[in-house]
C-alpha cells in the first residue's frame, strides 16, 4: 500500500511539474458559430458587427506586443478576406472586451492600432458571407510579437500588416468559428 501511495504522489508531482502551459486564446462570447451579434452590418448583412471578447494566457516571456487578425479563407476571392487587423497591443494586456473592435467606442488599449480591413475601413468587420455560399471559416489569430511597434498606421492594408506579422511573430494562438447566411 505504501509503495502505491509513493508512486501516486510521484506520478501526480511529475505530471504537474512537467506539464507545459501553452499560449492560448479564448473567448467568452463566441464558440464554434458566430451569430447576428458578430455579423457585419453592411454588404447586405444586418448584424450588430460586435467584435467578440478575447482573452489569452501563457504568452512567451520575450513577447513585446500582440496583434490580432480575423481571416476568412473561404471568401470568394483569390486571397480570402481580412475582417479585423489589430497590432501594437502592449505586452501587459491579456484581454480585449466585447466591442473593442468598434473604433468609436474607444475600448481598445490606446497604443493599439486597428488598421483597415477588406471592407475598406478600420476596426472590426464581422462575418458576411454571400447567401447560400455555405459555411465560412473565420480564423482568429493572436500573434505574440518580438517588437513593441510594427511601425505601421491605421491606413496600412492587411497584406502589408501580414508581411510585418510574418517577420515578427514568435508564437501564435488561434480559435476558429463558422458562419453562413
Amino acid at each position: 500500500m505504501q509503495k502505491v501511495t509513493v508512486f501516486l504522489i510521484f506520478f501526480l508531482y511529475s505530471t504537474i511539474s512537467f506539464a507545459q502551459e501553452t499560449f492560448t486564446l479564448s473567448s467568452s462570447d463566441i464558440g464554434g458559430q458566430a451569430t447576428k451579434t458578430e455579423e457585419f452590418n453592411g454588404f447586405g448583412c444586418t448584424g450588430q458587427n460586435q467584435s467578440p471578447h478575447l482573452s489569452w494566457k501563457n504568452a512567451p516571456k520575450e513577447t513585446k506586443s500582440f496583434a490580432i487578425t480575423v481571416y476568412d479563407p473561404n471568401a470568394p476571392t483569390e486571397s480570402g478576406w481580412w475582417h479585423w487587423v489589430v497590432f501594437d497591443i502592449p505586452s501587459d494586456i491579456n484581454e480585449l472586451v466585447t466591442g473593442a473592435g468598434d473604433i468609436k467606442q474607444n475600448l481598445m488599449p490606446k497604443e493599439a492600432i486597428q488598421s483597415i480591413t477588406n471592407y475598406g475601413v478600420a476596426g472590426y468587420g464581422g462575418p458576411c458571407p454571400p447567401k447560400n455560399h455555405g459555411l465560412h471559416q473565420y480564423i482568429v489569430t493572436l500573434h505574440a510579437l518580438k517588437t513593441d511597434k510594427l511601425g505601421l498606421d491605421a491606413s496600412t492594408n492587411p497584406a502589408v500588416v501580414g508581411y510585418y506579422l510574418w517577420n515578427n511573430t514568435i508564437a501564435k494562438a488561434s480559435l476558429v468559428f463558422y458562419y453562413q447566411r
